[in-house]
């Protein structure tokens, strides 16, 4: 008898629920932990410590996850980087993916969506159809980003985010670490805390690779049809989306379980 089945036949459950019971309780110690360390660095370390299993990262190659990237990379830590091409970013966001494999030799692992998916959605609401409604445009993101995800984090026991709880009004709350019920995982945001101005001394003082629209009014960069360069005074996130309203703008990824608006045909499975 395994530790999770004899833990699930002592309190009633099945497996899967002891394993669930499990990784939430290391969830919430090492939540506690991440809050009582003061470097990015030791955050790192003490995620890939405290995680049984592959840790993966996700990085948007935005600032946020640049700065995480970077202590990846000078920590060492044996954890999986992979970013999401959804087939529309901007001319920058690849230099930046270009720039930063360069400057600390290693590989981002690339994941695309599906060709198939693709082309059925195109099929069905036309080239700027995200364009037309928020349903339309969550479907869009369902199979350019959501789909791909969820490839990426196969078999993966830990899942790092450059999330910060200064972004956006939905993100006020974002925990260390919290344990992820539908990508069954730990999930974990260790710069949560950081203000933005903590993020930029951060970046500048390790001459940290980031993207050039940044510097021309980007602080959030999605796909090139959907992202725009805020005006003084909006939130960070204002240019995401614009023609949405304003509250709890999302392309998915964090905010699974909520309907897509589009169920493509699964090609992959």
């Amino acid at each position: 008898m395994t530790l999770f089945e004899a833990a699930a036949s002592a309190t009633g459950g099945t497996p899967s629920d002891a394993h669930s019971a499990s990784q939430q309780a290391v969830a919430t110690e090492l939540d506690l932990a991440l809050a009582g360390l003061s470097t990015l660095e030791e955050r790192i370390e003490a995620i890939r410590a405290a995680i049984v299993g592959p840790v993966a990262f996700s990085t948007s190659l935005g600032i946020e996850d640049q700065a995480i990237t970077h202590a990846i990379a000078s920590t060492g830590a044996e954890i999986d980087i992979f970013t999401l091409d959804t087939g529309r970013h901007f001319p920058e966001t690849l230099d930046t993916l270009f720039d930063t494999e360069g400057k600390y030799g290693i590989k981002i692992r690339v994941m695309y969506p599906d060709a198939a998916d693709v082309e059925e959605l195109v099929a069905n609401d036309g080239i700027y159809g995200f364009r037309y409604s928020v349903e339309a445009r969550k479907a869009c993101c369902e199979v350019r980003k959501v789909r791909p995800l969820n490839r990426a984090l196969k078999g993966a026991a830990a899942w790092i985010t450059g999330l910060r709880r200064e972004q956006s009004q939905g993100r006020a709350h974002v925990p260390f670490a919290s344990y992820d019920a539908t990508q069954k995982l730990i999930k974990v945001s260790p710069i949560a805390d950081w203000s933005f101005a903590t993020l930029e001394d951060y970046v500048a003082a390790n001459k940290i690779p980031i993207n050039a629209l940044h510097a021309k009014g980007f602080p959030s960069i999605g796909c090139q049809p959907c992202t725009r360069a805020i005006e003084p005074g909006e939130d960070i996130r204002a240019g995401r989306w614009w023609w949405e309203n304003e509250n709890g703008k999302e392309c998915g990824l964090h905010t699974q379980g909520e309907d897509p608006g589009f169920e493509p045909k699964d090609h992959a499975a």
